[in-house]
């Protein structure tokens, strides 16, 4: 079974996937390609130049360490799935990328998840309530289509963009990078779960032992984007990992879109960056399906807007017509308080005086709309619109 080969080589943490997919196509069979011996593989580094030279002498240093049967069990015996590069369910849009993974790990169901309409979503690990709130009402108007979210599990944005998806009806990928043996960060456990509970799968090109180093993230976003068919930045400093993933998935030849957001945040220095050198601006859902000139279809009818019927669906449109405010009937409260919180959020102090209204009968008023989902309460006790 040549799995297990492939999972061996996967095994040393000293090669990489290139290394790995090198020596597969010079010897065209990957147990021949593990068990080359000395004069093969000094033939394949003149045939090369020289380039991998460095990581086959870790290669050969390490392979006879390795207990094949040993490794291949370890990994089934922890329930993760193994997706080769010559498997038939390897990711299409994967296997084009320059240095694709020659092994997946993957836990969940990757079946579930449309491979034809993915998107990498990615951005700041501090992400500020700001770009939360933007990116929540973009990805609304994806709610209940089969779109699938890829991102990479990290504080953030990345969890934003999976917990929205999950939210919203979607499925989505997640992307790790480190072994299965590790959940970075420990906050996301539970949502590591959920996505792995029927929601999607998680993903990683790393053996299970492998630690969460800092050199693999950068590795890792290459397979986030690579997966997607565009990519999606909300909040990305000049230097940070989301302006790599960027930088990736214009290399892959992908579309690149960005939500803007307050020219005051230096996490939206890349961002603006990128708009001016060509990406799509993305300020609602009907934006990214444009760009990727993708025609969906809402398979759940979810955020549905509330609409108030008259009692007589009969009505003629002159009798509609004279039921309309004619300008002479004053704003209810809550009216006021809506319109007032529409733009940013406002001070109880701020609503009271803006309303008019006895403090008692305000705090009943603002608890109300609460309750209804109209407004919520943001940091500092201050009041907003309901994204």
């Amino acid at each position: 079974m040549d799995t297990k080969y492939w999972i061996a080589f996967s095994s040393i943490e000293e090669i990489d996937s290139q290394f790995i997919l090198a020596l597969f196509e010079h010897f065209g069979d990957i147990q021949r390609a593990f068990e080359a011996d000395i004069n093969d593989l000094i033939e394949f580094s003149a045939q090369t130049s020289g380039k991998y030279k460095k990581r086959i002498d870790e290669f050969v240093k390490r392979r006879d360490k390795i207990d094949i049967d040993k490794a291949y069990n370890s990994v089934l015996e922890r329930d993760i799935k193994i997706i080769k590069y010559t498997d038939e369910n390897y990711p299409y849009m994967l296997k084009q990328i320059s240095n694709p993974p020659a092994v997946l790990y993957c836990k969940g169901d990757l079946s579930v998840c449309n491979l034809k309409r993915t998107l990498a979503i990615v951005g700041s690990r501090r992400l500020t309530r700001n770009g939360q709130d933007s990116l929540k009402k973009v990805m609304k108007g994806l709610a209940g289509t089969d779109l699938c979210v890829v991102s990479g599990l990290a504080t953030g944005a990345d969890t934003c963009a999976h917990r929205f998806a999950l939210d919203m009806g979607l499925k989505t990928i997640g992307v790790i990078g480190s072994g299965f043996d590790f959940v970075y960060p420990a906050s996301n456990r539970a949502l590591y779960q959920e996505i792995i509970d029927g929601n999607g799968a998680i993903l990683t090109e790393y053996f299970p032992t492998f630690e969460p180093l800092a050199f693999r993230f950068p590795q890792r976003n290459r397979i986030v984007s690579g997966l997607s068919y565009g990519t999606l930045v909300v909040e990305a400093a000049l230097r940070s990992g989301a302006s790599i993933t960027a930088n990736l998935t214009l290399e892959q030849g992908r579309e690149l879109m960005c939500i803007p957001g307050l020219i005051t945040n230096p996490n939206t220095a890349g961002i603006y960056k990128m708009i001016k050198t060509g990406a799509t601006i993305v300020t609602e859902g009907e934006d990214i399906l444009n760009a990727l000139n993708w025609t969906i279809d809402k398979q759940i009818p979810l955020f549905k807007e509330e609409k108030t019927k008259d009692k007589s669906e009969n009505k003629t449109e002159e009798n509609a017509e004279n039921t309309e405010n004619d300008g002479n009937e004053e704003p209810t409260v809550e009216e006021i308080i809506l319109e007032f919180v529409k733009t940013e959020p406002k001070s109880f102090d701020e609503i009271q005086k803006e309303t008019g209204a006895d403090v008692n009968d305000l705090l009943m008023k603002l608890t109300t709309l609460e309750l209804l989902g109209q407004i919520e309460k943001t940091v500092g006790d201050r009041y907003r619109t309901a994204i």
